[in-house]
């Protein structure tokens, strides 16, 4: 009974997060397609500029949009992309395309409304849903039922998944016992976070685009060993996402709607377009606009989602002659292991649990943040609770390693899905304030 009510809440959530996309979308002209060269110019371009020195204000604009990949990226592009696969075919794959796509602007425009209402203290800037939903919007409760429930999936989601997923792949990979595998991450979370927002940034600032160009090259070479496969692996994408059946000759008994739910969902709930947390970082940054900050969440659905998913992807169904995936009964993480082992031997699969490392402990970095902004929020700008609150978060990690995860899943993606909900509703309430032109 809980499961279906965690996949009818979820539905539900999915198309509310799909339509607000598409709704926005329409309303900017589709300013992420027409307003392309201003991206890039912003986003890419700026890494190959320099940068005035930093004011003390904030963090950069690229360490809060590390920051807010650190909390998307991770074991979701290893293994949720295995698991929509084997739920639902190839041609997942293209319905999550089109859920970046959409979700683009809806990341634009959250990230918008945080800086625009985002608050100064002593520390730098604070912000996101939370104050733009009691700010903007005037709806205080809402705002304090986001905060609640940011803070319960930065407990869930953000932390307990996380390293569960770290201490499985460590024990898998290298016989780590799972309790030295906790002890290990929860002093290399404490260290970082108590040194602040900014150790956070400083830490992600390298580490997300390290393992992100790693984990690519480690791909790419995959991909290049099989590359008389890539073309043909694209097309059965596109083919089964019209025509599901074909993925295995109707053998499979893939449904239209269950392939569309499936790769919808995932790429929803993979770049966390319209959830509200990244949001949260993106409102330390010192910017020079709400503007050119929103750019950035265009760039961040765009590498996380139609470049990091789509690579694991054509990974999986180029193994084992396509037939991996199938054939292996196997599916998540173990079978992103799977298909690297297939090419490159026991490398391939440790290859992987690392990755899972490096990217399950820069998503705990993240969320720890965006947990700690809630709980500050709901206690007041100038409430002492940061400390607490870390120690909180760390105390969990040492459980969460050892623990089997079956229920916490559950509770997990129900609370992510409820915590859409108020700031979806803020989105459109404050629609007419969310603008693409020039500031």
């Amino acid at each position: 009974m809980a499961h279906f009510f965690t996949n009818l809440l979820s539905g539900a959530v999915m198309l509310l997060l799909l339509g607000c996309g598409i709704f926005l979308s329409i309303k900017s002209g589709f300013f992420q397609f027409r307003g392309l060269p201003f991206i890039l110019r912003n986003t890419v371009g700026t890494l190959f500029r320099r940068q005035p020195e930093d004011k003390g204000r904030g963090i950069s604009p690229f360490q809060a949009v590390t920051t807010a990949l650190a909390g998307t990226m991770g074991v979701g592009n290893i293994a949720g992309v295995a698991t929509a696969l084997t739920a639902a075919g190839p041609g997942a794959v293209f319905w999550m395309w089109i859920s970046a796509l959409c979700g683009m602007m809806t990341k634009y425009a959250e990230i918008y409304l945080a800086v625009k209402f985002r608050k100064k203290t002593a520390d730098g800037y604070i912000g996101g849903p939370m104050y733009y939903i009691s700010e903007g919007a005037g709806k205080k409760r809402l705002a304090a039922l986001f905060a609640v429930l940011c803070a319960l999936c930065s407990l869930g989601i953000g932390n307990i998944s996380q390293v569960n997923s770290v201490s499985t792949a460590m024990s898998r990979s290298f016989g780590v016992p799972t309790l030295v595998s906790g002890l290990a991450v929860a002093a290399v979370v404490a260290l970082v976070v108590f040194g602040g927002v900014k150790r956070i940034a400083r830490v992600t600032e390298l580490v997300i685009p390290f393992i992100s160009i790693l984990y690519l090259c480690g791909a790419g070479a995959f991909l290049y060993i099989h590359r008389h496969s890539v073309v043909g692996a694209l097309a059965q994408i596109v083919d089964c996402a019209f025509s599901p059946a074909s993925a295995a000759g109707g053998a499979l008994g893939y449904g239209m709607s269950r392939v569309m739910r499936f790769g919808l969902s995932r790429g929803v709930f993979t770049n966390e377009a319209g959830l509200g947390s990244a949001p949260i970082a993106h409102a330390a940054a010192d910017c020079k606009s709400p503007k050119h900050q929103g750019v950035w969440g265009i760039f961040e659905v765009f590498l996380d989602t139609i470049v990091v998913c789509t690579v694991t992807a054509l990974v999986l169904l180029c193994a084992g002659d396509g037939l991996l995936w199938r054939q292996s009964g196997l599916d998540g993480a173990a079978l992103t292991s799977a298909a690297f082992e297939s090419v490159f031997g026991a490398a391939g699969g440790r290859f992987i649990a690392l990755s899972i490392v490096f990217f399950a402990v820069a998503a705990m970095l993240g969320w720890c943040y965006y947990g700690e902004s809630a709980v500050r929020y709901l206690a007041g700008v100038h409430g002492n609770t940061n400390t607490l609150y870390r120690l909180l978060f760390i105390l969990c990690i040492i459980p969460g390693a050892m623990g089997e995860l079956g229920a916490v899943w559950g509770i997990s993606d129900a609370l992510n899905a409820l915590m859409a909900i108020p700031n979806i509703i803020a989105l459109l309430i404050l629609r007419k304030q969310i603008s693409t032109a020039d500031t």
